[in-house]
């Protein structure tokens, strides 16, 4: 689907936003919700599988870098 017939589609506004990579999740969700307010953002692990149905107001944001060291305790 293009870029226009997927704006049509979710009302006209903004669809994808490469300029959030490489931000902090809260850093990138803020830039989205400031683009589309009414947006619902799930935040998952590079490769989850995810349901190919469309949703205009879902936002997927994948992540696959670890912030800190992981340790026991």
């Amino acid at each position: 689907m293009s870029s226009s017939a997927e704006a049509a589609e979710c009302g006209g506004g903004k669809t994808s936003w490469p300029e959030v990579v490489g931000m902090s999740i809260e850093e990138a969700k803020k830039v989205i919700l400031k683009d589309k307010p009414d947006a619902d953002i799930h935040v998952l692990p590079v490769g989850t599988p995810v349901t190919k149905d469309f949703r205009p107001n879902r936002v997927r944001i994948f992540v696959d870098t670890v912030a800190e060291t992981p340790h026991v305790g």
